[in-house]
């Protein structure tokens, strides 16, 4: 019997301390982040999976909860819990948790932030408590169609994971992850790999990338999501031959952008990202294929207040053509600019 579903799948998703710091409730110890997705939530509940990049920890309340690390200068990043409950309730269902933060408060908090997904009923991989865990591939079984997710990282900005326990991050090793692949590939109609990769604020992918996604094409990758350079990247589909004979068309974007951040280095592509959309088919004889592909660009808004700015993800066609109070004549002119560079960088069906 033919099948049919649709796969929503957005960027990074960041909370630098201005954000963190405009969801709190006056006068309490709790956060409330609903407002902030509050426009793009029908667009990622209308899919049968939501799939996201979680680039923070959540380690439990802080004081200070972005921090600088004293030997790289790097950022370092935990956010109340707070945030996987609207993450839930605005429709994610997989949070990718493989990327150069997930170390940033050391195994407790990599270990404490999969058990407050595991709370709000979010599935996730790319890191993992324990050896078992490790070594189960996440599997979906969405209207008889069975799909396995991968996610690996780069690095972890310098933070050593303990040599006692590799398991806990998934690194880009080809060999591993050519195993991972091959280990479900047959039990499997779809392979998903989140890939945290690349450079930061390139808006272009490098000969590495192009070679890794080249040699999972190759071993069995069906979808390629790229995240890390917080710029959005170009998204490409191709009819490949796999090395077990199957020709199949398979697709990769090599950067989703940033899905909600505050903005990085003044650096105005750094405000925007897409939530992109893939049909998938599954026909009467069992072979499934990528039916469809758009995108929704959108842009993260800061309405100016007295204090901390608000933070909210726009879908910047609707708001183009449906303007609120909040927007300015400057926002509007920059959304017209966000959505001319984003839909000449990447082409295709934009909405």
């Amino acid at each position: 019997m033919a099948t049919k579903i649709t796969i929503v799948a957005v960027g990074d998703i960041l909370m630098w301390r201005k954000q963190i710091a405009s969801a709190k409730i006056p006068g309490k110890n709790q956060y409330s982040f609903g407002s902030m997705f509050q426009e793009v939530a029908p667009f990622l509940r209308n899919a049968d999976l939501t799939i996201g990049n979680l680039e923070t920890t959540l380690s439990g309340r802080e004081k200070i909860y972005q921090r600088r690390n004293p030997k790289t200068t790097y950022p370092m990043f935990n956010c109340p819990d707070e945030l996987a409950l609207t993450l839930k309730k605005v429709g994610f269902h997989v949070l990718t948790t493989a990327n150069n933060h997930c170390m940033d408060r050391g195994v407790n908090g990599l270990k404490r932030t999969l058990n407050v997904l595991d709370q709000n009923q979010l599935l996730h991989t790319g890191t993992f408590r324990n050896q078992k865990e490790a070594d189960t591939p996440l599997v979906l079984n969405l209207k008889g169609i069975k799909i396995a997710i991968f996610a690996y990282t780069y690095g972890t900005n310098y933070i050593a994971v303990p040599k006692s326990t590799p398991w806990l991050v998934n690194r880009i090793y080809l060999k591993k992850m050519q195993n991972d692949i091959a280990s479900i590939r047959s039990q499997v109609d779809l392979v998903i790999v989140s890939l945290h990769f690349g450079r930061e604020f390139y808006r272009y992918p490098n000969e590495k990338q192009k070679k890794i996604v080249d040699f999972l094409w190759r071993n069995g990758a069906d979808i390629i999501l790229g995240s890390h350079p917080h710029v959005i990247q170009p998204m490409i589909t191709k009819k490949i031959k796999r090395i077990d004979g199957i020709e199949k068309r398979v697709f990769a974007i090599y950067s989703l952008g940033n899905f909600i951040s505050d903005r990085m280095f003044n650096n105005i592509h750094a405000d925007s990202g897409i939530i992109l959309k893939l049909v998938i088919h599954k026909d009467s004889s069992g072979s499934t294929s990528i039916e469809d592909i758009y995108y929704i660009p959108t842009w993260v808004h800061k309405i100016p207040t007295k204090g901390i700015p608000k933070f909210r993800v726009l879908p910047i066609k609707k708001f183009l053509q449906n303007p609120d109070r909040w927007l300015t004549k400057n926002d509007l002119d920059t959304m017209k600019m966000v959505w001319s560079n984003t839909t000449s960088h990447l082409k295709g069906k934009a909405r």
